[in-house]
């Protein structure tokens, strides 16, 4: 069974950044992207990897940032 957690915090996005987990984003209940890094992000701006060029900036306030966790 799978378990979507919402993040919505810097807490959050700094615990992802740190255990190198994957994400999913979603912009106006749509997923443009799935299974990628944090590279990096600030108040504004989340930086996604999924390979080795496939950078992507997402805008913080119109996209939903979820860790997808396997139970």
């Amino acid at each position: 069974m799978s378990i979507n957690r919402r993040l919505h915090t810097d807490l959050d996005f700094e615990e992802v950044l740190e255990q190198q987990l994957r994400i999913r984003v979603f912009r106006d209940n749509l997923l443009i992207d799935s299974s990628s890094l944090i590279v990096r992000f600030d108040d504004s701006i989340i930086v996604t990897q999924s390979g080795v060029s496939d950078i992507a900036y997402h805008n913080r306030k119109e996209c939903e940032f979820f860790l997808l966790r396997k139970h």
